[in-house]
């Protein structure tokens, strides 16, 4: 009998390979899942284990890093709300102005009308606001008051 030396060339048929035949992702899962089914009750050692984790739950320390916030996170749509940019006095001012709400109630109170304590309140918070951003522009009419001033200066100069 003569011998043959082994190569490493591949042969015709190429290297061997083991499939099996079965073996498809269904056939898997369906594996996987009744051995789950057969298994019962709990894990062995788990009396043990459990009385471990309740032990590091009384004790205040040793906490797992893992765990996150405790901050309640807002659920839905419409509990986010978008920010909105700051606005310049003088856009908050114009945009003030032209407050259709306002503008009613600044009518009715010019006709007599008695606003409840709720609108009163409004109109007041909204007038604050506005007399506040002219004041920053510099449109508050303070101007009679200095003239007042110095016209009383001019006086007493020609005396």
């Amino acid at each position: 009998m003569t011998r043959k030396k082994k190569t490493r060339r591949v042969g015709s048929e190429g290297p061997a390979q083991y499939v099996d035949k079965n073996q498809n992702e269904q056939d898997r899962i369906a594996r996987m899942l009744k051995k789950q089914k057969k298994r019962k009750g709990k894990k062995a050692g788990s009396r043990h284990s459990e009385e471990s984790k309740t032990q590091t739950r009384r004790s205040g320390g040793n906490k797992d890093p893992r765990i996150g916030s405790k901050k309640p996170i807002p659920l839905g749509t419409d509990a986010v709300k978008p920010k909105q940019p700051k606005l310049t006095p003088e856009q908050e001012l114009a945009k003030l102005e032209q407050d259709p709400q306002l503008n009613v109630l600044l009518d009715r109170i010019e006709n007599g009308e008695k606003l409840g304590s709720g609108l009163q309140a409004y109109v007041d918070e909204k007038l604050d606001r506005i007399e506040v951003l002219m004041d920053k522009l510099g449109l508050l009419n303070d101007y009679d008051t200095d003239e007042d001033d110095l016209l009383a200066k001019f006086e007493q100069q020609d005396d």
